[in-house]
């Protein structure tokens, strides 16, 4: 049996897909008598599309990511998936008018009218190497471009057998898919290194459908059918490493190698520990399964180790929703003790130890998403985060100092919020210019599918539909919208436009003066060093001297409350001890000079300790680079 396995747009091109590196996997060693081979129609997609127009790399990655929420990627082809180039161009304008610039528009147009000839020549492709089954992946933007190629395939060889899987097809998504597009023969819905090698083994065997957990399919008289979705995870021994044989020669003869710096993927746990107990109230990520499991640390070890010899790539993206923290004693010193100079992105708790946060930057994970989201404890408890406005900021500043680049994001419009949340940390966003921004300007949530918000309506919202480009982009009733949609509408709750303009008028200002922006400290003992060049405030060096101020400036390494520093500091020198009044005065004369963080009751100090960070920084020499006079 062959089997094609294919990457369609908008799948990142700097990623080999895990999905179909796991089905590789998994049908060659598990499917007796087949093979699988991967199709990288992405990587296809960016030399078709540069032959016809002006088309870069950026925007690749505005329509793979950046229109996620506004569906942009999905529409490009539904043009091909309804074999109309002109397929609702009408709604997508009248609804996209003042959220895309002209250009943007006309690209989007452009892109759409002219997507069913790729469509048809990757059908064409896939027909020509005669598969027995094809298996399309669906995330994020491709569910249109997949849904497209199977169609048309099924149209030219309708022997063929037509599969799709992948996060758009998990649970109810996956019925609706299967539901609504008849040349869909199978949707495989949630993990599915398990049952697609029993749906392969079935289709050469003629054996029960009906038997494998999760999978649609349909019964004689053509009616889809939804097998129950399994009742527990893949435990961690079932997960297989991924096999990307192929992708990095096919980006190396592509116009994209131009582009990107490619990345391994690799996994080392599925689901998220705190999920389980404590679910953010706006998060749908981990679908189904949110039971936390992860690979032994030698298993991981290894994988990673393989990978990067076989491919000699040391860039490499960990997928886990957040780190296995045993990780940090077993799997990174490993890495730390290999020699192989790796360069590691992964999700983490914002709360974690600067000690532990060292030992993430020494195994080369210097990117790190802690999910911020936000730096107001109030907002953080109604997300359900566990973390608090000050340890947040902590975080930015031990990032700072250990030389990691945190990627994080701000977020609104939770219910119960008030603009007197917001409003002392707008206050405060100058003096933090020297850490790392948010990745954009604050964005109100989204509702997700699997999602508490999505599931409980109690929490706040009620009468979702799905997102405006679902209408606009599927021929499909609303109910049937409603099942397959993985974000939905809803009214907006929480802080209105006044609160949310302040807000991104602070950290615009934040993002702009960051490369310049910069506060150290230096202990050296007797006394602090302190150093600022921040445009809000005048000073450039102090020195803090008193024994008391020193103690109390060094406790506030961690968030501490004013009694709780009145008490500590009074332990530590009986001889001067102050009242609370006087340690207020304290604090509030520091926060006037951007060394401190206050929000919830607690203060925090903002000043990593002095460690260049100008060089650790990793736009610094660009940045240094354009400043430099051209020669006369």
């Amino acid at each position: 049996m062959r089997v094609l396995l294919v990457n369609m747009p908008w799948s990142p091109i700097d990623l080999p897909s895990l999905a179909l590196g796991i089905l590789k996997r998994s049908v060659d060693e598990r499917v007796p008598g087949a093979s699988a081979e991967v199709l990288h129609a992405n990587l296809m997609f960016t030399d078709w599309i540069t032959e016809r127009t002006e088309f870069t790399g950026d925007d690749y990655e505005y329509y793979a990511l950046s229109s996620y929420f506004m569906g942009c990627g999905d529409w490009v082809f539904s043009s091909a998936l309804y074999a109309d180039p002109d397929w609702r161009t009408d709604e997508f304008t009248r609804t996209m008018t003042g959220k895309l610039k002209s250009a943007r528009m006309k690209m989007t147009h452009e892109l759409h009218r002219i997507a069913p000839e790729f469509v048809e020549m990757i059908a064409r492709r896939i027909v020509e190497s005669a598969p027995d089954v094809v298996g399309f992946t669906s995330t994020f933007q491709q569910n249109t471009a997949a849904l497209a190629a199977a169609r048309r395939v099924k149209e030219l060889a309708p022997h063929i057998v037509t599969v799709m899987g992948g996060a758009n097809c998990d649970g109810e998504q996956g019925a609706t898919v299967h539901r609504n597009f008849p040349f869909v023969d199978h949707v495989v819905r949630g993990e599915g290194e398990a049952a697609f090698p029993e749906l392969l083994t079935a289709l050469g065997e003629g054996g029960d459908l009906g038997t494998i957990t999760g999978l649609c399919h349909r019964d004689a008289d053509g009616r889809s059918i939804a097998n129950p979705m399994a009742t527990r995870p893949l435990p961690p021994a079932a997960i297989l490493p991924p096999d990307y044989s192929g992708y990095f020669e096919r980006l190396a003869s592509s116009v994209a190698r131009n582009w990107v710096e490619p990345k391994l993927v690799v996994e080392g746990a599925r689901g998220c520990w705190w999920g389980e107990k404590h679910h953010c109230t706006f998060c749908g990520l981990n679908g189904s399964f949110m039971e936390f499991r992860s690979k032994s640390p030698d298993t991981f070890y290894d994988e990673i180790m393989e990978l990067a010899r076989r491919h000699r790539v040391l860039d490499m993206y960990v997928v886990d929703n957040i780190l296995d923290m045993r990780y940090l004693t077993t799997v990174l010193p490993r890495i730390i003790d290999s020699g192989y100079d790796l360069r590691l992105h992964i999700e983490i708790k914002a709360n974690m130890k600067r000690s532990q946060l060292r030992t993430l930057a020494d195994a080369g994970l210097i990117y790190v998403q802690p999910g911020i989201e936000s730096l107001n404890s109030r907002v953080l408890d109604l997300m359900d985060k566990g973390v608090s406005g000050c340890q947040n900021v902590r975080m930015l500043r031990d990032g700072a100092e250990t030389g990691l680049s945190v990627a994080w994001n701000y977020l609104h419009g939770f219910p119960g919020e008030s603009a007197e949340d917001y409003d002392p940390v707008i206050a405060q966003l100058p003096a933090l210019e020297h850490l790392d921004p948010p990745v954009d300007l604050s964005a109100r949530i989204a509702i997700e599918r699997f999602s508490p918000y999505f599931e409980r309506p109690e929490l706040g919202f009620t009468g979702l539909r799905p997102e405006a480009h679902y209408r606009f982009t599927y021929d499909l009733p609303e109910e049937e919208l409603y099942g397959m949609a993985y974000v939905f509408e809803a009214p907006a709750r929480g802080i209105g436009e006044p609160t949310v303009g302040a807000l991104n008028s602070a950290l615009a200002d934040w993002k702009k003066h960051h490369t310049d922006a910069r506060l150290t400290h230096d202990d050296h003992g007797d006394r602090i060093v302190l150093v600022s060049r921040r445009r809000t405030f005048t000073w450039r060096a102090m020195e803090l001297t008193d024994p008391f101020e020193l103690a109390v400036f060094r406790l506030l390494d961690q968030p501490h409350s004013v009694q709780a520093l009145t008490r500590k500091a009074g332990a530590l020198l009986p001889a001067t001890a102050r009242d609370e009044a006087q340690v207020q005065d304290l604090l509030d004369a520091w926060l006037a000079l951007g060394i401190v963080f206050t929000d919830g009751g607690q203060y925090v100090h903002i000043a990593p300790a002095a460690v260049n960070e100008d060089l650790l920084r990793l736009d610094f020499m660009r940045h240094t680079h354009a400043a430099v006079p051209e020669p006369a």
